[in-house]
């Protein structure tokens, strides 16, 4: 097999951005090798070493873009949540603003398709942890986009006058949330806020925030059954099911019914 030229050591006068694009392109080509590798003997037993015969490459070669086993997983990792993310995010764009329940099912629906279509990539970040893996901070915030894109279709609710229903995210009615909660759900709800003009934190319940994880929560924990099997003999009508949840925790979150 004719090995791949690597661009960072071709020589000759190159312009930057033909040098670029090269790079790009062998990026993805890692990528999509290490994708197959995923689909073939799972994120455990990922080797960067397999991919490197996959693509007819010198080891050194891929070593020069992905040091290890752990920054191809962490680049697997964070093309995952982004896919993702963006395949909830283009859902709920398409659905008219004013339909904030539309918008919260949107979402809903999406990442149960995108899961569907894409279930090694969605094991990979939502199955069971890589032994002796750990994930880099910077995962985190592609990580939380669907809860954000949850949160701020709950915060238009907030503004538009729905509430959160009396015993959401836990709480009787009339319970006073602890201390270690409450600034869980204030730190969440700054979060939800930023760049949003126009709301007054202080004013809004704490249960709102924490009711969004709760459907975050159920939204992840439905499609993660579905996926890896727990609903068989179960539950058969999944796309149905996923419906109910996504509108019972719109109820929770204060949305009104008919938006």
């Amino acid at each position: 097999m004719t090995a791949r030229p690597d661009p960072d050591l071709d020589g000759g006068p190159r312009a930057e951005g033909v040098r670029a694009r090269a790079r790009r392109e062998l990026v993805r080509q890692i990528a999509d090798a290490a994708r197959d590798q995923l689909a073939e003997v799972g994120a455990a037993a990922l080797s960067v070493r397999a991919v490197t015969r996959q693509l007819g490459m010198a080891p050194s070669a891929v070593y020069r873009y992905f040091p290890n086993r752990d920054a191809l997983l962490t680049a697997l990792i964070t093309d995952a949540y982004v896919g993702l993310a963006d395949a909830a995010a283009a859902a709920e764009a398409a659905v008219p603003r004013a339909d904030l329940l539309g918008r919260w099912l949107a979402v809903h629906r999406a990442v149960r398709g995108w899961a569907l279509g894409h279930p090694h990539e969605y094991a990979l970040i939502y199955g069971s942890p890589v032994p002796g893996y750990v994930a880099p901070e910077d995962t985190a915030a592609p990580a939380s986009r669907v809860a954000l894109l949850l949160a701020g279709i709950a915060v238009e609710g907030w503004v538009a006058g729905g509430r959160p229903a009396a015993g959401a995210a836990g709480a009787l009615p009339g319970a006073a949330l602890g201390d270690a909660l409450l600034a869980d759900a204030r730190a969440l709800l700054g979060t939800a806020l930023e760049g949003v003009e126009g709301v007054d934190a202080s004013a809004v319940d704490p249960r709102l925030p924490l009711a969004v994880v709760d459907a975050w929560t159920e939204l992840f924990g439905a499609v993660s059954f579905e996926l890896f099997g727990h609903y068989r003999r179960v539950v058969e009508a999944r796309a149905e099911h996923l419906d109910d949840v996504a509108r019972r925790t719109a109820a929770a979150v204060g949305l009104p019914p008919g938006s």
